[in-house]
């Protein structure tokens, strides 16, 4: 059976500390490389290939937006998100879909209920229940109907590897990342997912994230717009307090987590982190996501020292915290 890597080629990238003794260990890959794809620093397997999971929909909503579909702003952001289902997300998505004439029962993504707890404890107060507009991938999901709308592919099958949006998707991808995916699989939302190294995940993001909204080149434009509108919306890339959005807003900088353990982090300069914990737990990923581009001069001590209090990185014990979820790599 084909898989990523195994722990006997990983590193281990952060402990987690509780009262001076080391509870657990993450181990994990991570490549760094500069604007231009140069590859400046590796720590485990970075050429077996992984599943982005989220980390993947910032190429999906440039296919979006390179079909033919115009994605600005929070449009665009909610368009990349893993949202938390707040009332301000489930609108926006809303709207997207009503401009476009779509119905929500065209989405194709599971029911949920929102990941925000406040917004969960209203609509169950309220005789609430789950809908799709709240799954987090939601987002992604309306805009590939407009895609499709748009384009006059049929809205039923969007999902198919084999309907037109789908090999578009995967044409930008493989563009993007200059690799053809090591497989193919279903993703929580339903929609494909494709597995590539860390490096190539790595090259794309790179791409997408420096490219510049001026471009002569159609591609490199819409994602331009894309990068502009995930750094100036981070409140619509997930939710309060999730890392994501607290990094964007706080740092101005290009991130996004994917399920079991992935996370992508470009800085203003380029440089571009590309990494997976290999037991899929995401509470070490962006901690050490940041702590390597500050190793790589990408970004000052002072901003990694402001911003981690933020990340929910304390070990608690008694209803105090006791201990930290730390990076631990050489």
């Amino acid at each position: 059976m084909s898989g990523t890597f195994t722990a006997s080629d990983a590193v281990e990238l952060a402990v987690v500390e509780r009262s001076g003794f080391i509870e657990s260990r993450h181990v994990g890959s991570a490549v760094v490389m500069n604007g231009e794809g140069e590859v400046l620093r590796t720590l485990g397997a970075v050429d077996a290939p992984v599943f982005p999971r989220s980390a993947l929909k910032p190429f999906q909503a440039v296919a979006v937006m390179t079909s033919g579909v115009t994605l600005r702003g929070e449009d665009a952001a909610i368009a990349t998100a893993s949202h938390t289902g707040t009332l301000r997300h489930v609108e926006l998505v809303r709207g997207i879909l009503t401009r476009a004439g779509i119905p929500v029962t065209a989405l194709a993504c599971p029911a949920a209920w929102p990941e925000d707890q406040a917004t969960r404890d209203a609509l169950v107060r309220s005789g609430g229940q789950k809908d799709r507009l709240f799954m987090n991938c939601s987002g992604k999901h309306a805009a590939m109907l407009v895609a499709c709308r748009q384009n006059g592919w049929p809205l039923a099958g969007y999902l198919d590897p084999e309907h037109p949006l789908q090999k578009h998707i995967l044409d930008v991808v493989e563009r993007f990342t200059g690799q053809r995916p090591a497989a193919t699989g279903v993703d929580g939302c339903g929609a494909p997912v494709h597995a590539m190294s860390l490096t190539a995940l790595g090259h794309g993001i790179a791409r997408i994230a420096t490219s510049r909204s001026n471009s002569p080149f159609a591609i490199y434009r819409e994602a331009g717009f894309l990068g502009e509108a995930l750094r100036e919306n981070g409140w619509a890339i997930a939710g309060p307090g999730k890392a994501d959005t607290v990094v964007i807003e706080r740092l101005g900088i290009f991130v996004k987590s994917g399920a079991e353990g992935t996370v992508v982090a470009s800085a203003d300069n380029g440089t571009t982190v590309a990494l997976k914990i290999l037991d899929g737990n995401l509470r070490a990923g962006m901690i050490v996501a940041l702590s390597l581009l500050r190793d790589a001069g990408a970004l000052s001590r002072s901003d990694l020292e402001a911003v981690a209090p933020r990340l929910d990185l304390g070990v608690a014990g008694g209803g105090h915290v006791v201990g930290w979820v730390r990076p631990s790599y050489a």
